[in-house]
């Protein structure tokens, strides 16, 4: 369904009150131009009549000369055919005519019409037709008198039927080129009237074909998407409705475009830094073995033993790197299911200090845990939470200096637990913060702000949980915060 504009609706309303006054002003003029004509037959022919009631002897004092009457009014309808005698009484009978037989559809004329002729009235004035029986037609009257007295009227009608038929015919053959002359009109008309409205009701599918071909997903990506065209209420117009969910469609593919532009970008990178850190343990592994198999000889108990360790932790580098990335691919392409079930998150904790208690202590690290009393249970995959505050805590004591201080503090608010890992390390370079949770950096690069794959499978974990985990502003360090859902009609830590 088309909708008009009020500007197209106005146009459509004009128009019509512009043809509905040609056409009156066509039947007016076509009515001007037909009394116009009987006008000009009447004042023509003004003296006929009376020079036909001079022209014989018509009537005498016995009445109507009927021989006479049909001599004359013949040799007068074959010198004019166009025109009809007759000859009234004084009341209106029609007394004496020429009319073939069964022609005469009247026996009497309505005189009113000629007493208005006779006093001189405005012409036209219009007659009754003998041979019609409603028809009325222009005529010329005289009165007829015999013997110094009145005895009737010279009727004579001036539009007769050979003239009305010849007229018929003239008219039909003007009719039939008149319709064909119309007919071509119209079509040509009709034709350029078609190709218009047809370009005004496709203009709003031509501009949204042109808007379809100009569409860039690289120029959309980039932050120049077609912008939607704006629904007014109760919009009902299809190809509005077409042309504003084109300009969504655009929008949306430019943002899913950039998305997987920078999802393409930061595979990239991963993999840069990931061959980065591979090549780095995996080039000290080659070398300390290719020493000691190129000086076994030579090399002391003490200083084989050394290499061999070496050796090792780079072995155990590479493995946890690999380890680390099959863990991540797994959580990427959906390779692990969440197995819920209600826990005590202090306890958790508590289990995860155990593991950091040594390398705490050997880099003189205090960790402590700030959890109030009556904390309820929490709904999650246990294994995967606690892959969460491993990853957490083993990234704190590594970026946190000797003699310093890792905090986590454990919360319930709003039917959550808020989880809170601090620590007293340099922090998060303000540049890196944008990117911390998507792209890390290299792990070889000894950069103090590098999270590893650590951070990004924490972040793929909480989002399987449909959480998230932010990066919080502190006066030192860092401080990673997420939340837990609380688990209905479950104990509180004690």
């Amino acid at each position: 369904m088309i909708r008009l504009t009020l500007s197209q609706r106005l146009s459509v309303v004009f128009c019509a009150l512009l043809l509905a006054c040609c056409g009156a002003l066509l039947w007016i003029q076509m009515r001007s131009t037909a009394m116009h004509e009987q006008e000009t037959v009447q004042r023509l022919s003004r003296g006929l009549a009376e020079h036909i009631a001079r022209s014989g002897e018509l009537m005498d004092a016995r009445g109507m000369r009927g021989g006479e009457v049909r001599a004359l009014f013949g040799k007068l309808m074959a010198v004019n055919p166009s025109v009809e005698v007759y000859l009234l009484d004084e009341e209106g009978r029609i007394l004496g005519h020429d009319a073939p037989d069964g022609h005469l559809k009247r026996d009497r004329v309505d005189l009113a019409p000629v007493q208005a002729l006779l006093r001189d009235e405005p012409l036209p004035i219009l007659g009754d037709d003998p041979r019609s029986a409603t028809g009325r037609k222009v005529f010329n009257a005289a009165p007829l008198w015999v013997q110094g007295r009145q005895a009737g009227y010279i009727y004579v009608v001036l539009v007769g039927e050979q003239r009305e038929a010849l007229a018929a015919n003239i008219a039909a053959n003007a009719t039939l080129r008149t319709t064909l002359w119309s007919l071509a009109i119209v079509a040509v008309v009709g034709l350029l009237a078609g190709v218009v409205a047809f370009r005004w009701v496709t203009r709003p599918l031509r501009q949204l074909t042109r808007r379809i071909q100009a569409f860039d997903v690289d120029a959309a990506g980039a932050g120049t998407p077609l912008p939607p065209t704006p629904l007014r209420a109760g919009e009902r117009d299809e190809l509005a409705i077409l042309q504003h969910s084109f300009g969504h469609m655009g929008q949306r593919l430019g943002e899913q475009w950039q998305q997987l532009r920078e999802q393409d970008l930061q595979r990239r990178e991963l993999v840069a830094n990931i061959s980065h850190d591979l090549r780095t343990p995996l080039s000290s592994l080659h070398g300390y073995l290719e020493t000691l198999a190129l000086k076994d000889a030579t090399l002391g108990a003490d200083e084989r033993q050394r290499y061999l360790g070496i050796a090792l932790a780079q072995s155990r580098k590479v493995g946890a790197l690999a380890q680390a990335l099959f863990e991540l691919a797994r959580l990427e392409h959906g390779g692990v299911s969440l197995d819920l079930q209600a826990f005590s998150l202090p306890d958790l904790v508590q289990d995860v200090f155990q593991k950091f208690e040594l390398a705490a202590q050997a880099r003189r690290q205090t960790l402590t845990a700030d959890i109030p009393p009556g904390l309820p249970a929490v709904v999650a995959d246990l294994g995967l939470i606690e892959r969460v505050l491993t990853n957490l805590l083993d990234n704190a004591i590594r970026h946190t200096p000797e003699g310093g201080r890792i905090e986590v503090v454990l919360r319930a608010q709003d039917g959550e637990v808020q989880v809170a890992i601090a620590d007293t390390g340099p922090g998060i370079a303000p540049e890196r913060r944008a990117s911390l949770f998507s792209t890390p950096p290299a792990l070889g690069s000894a950069r103090p702000d590098s999270g590893g794959l650590g951070l990004l499978i924490v972040h793929r974990i909480l989002q399987l949980h449909h959480r998230q985990i932010r990066l919080m502003d502190s006066r030192e360090g860092a401080l990673f915060v997420f939340t837990l859902p609380v688990a209905a009609g479950k104990a509180g830590y004690p």
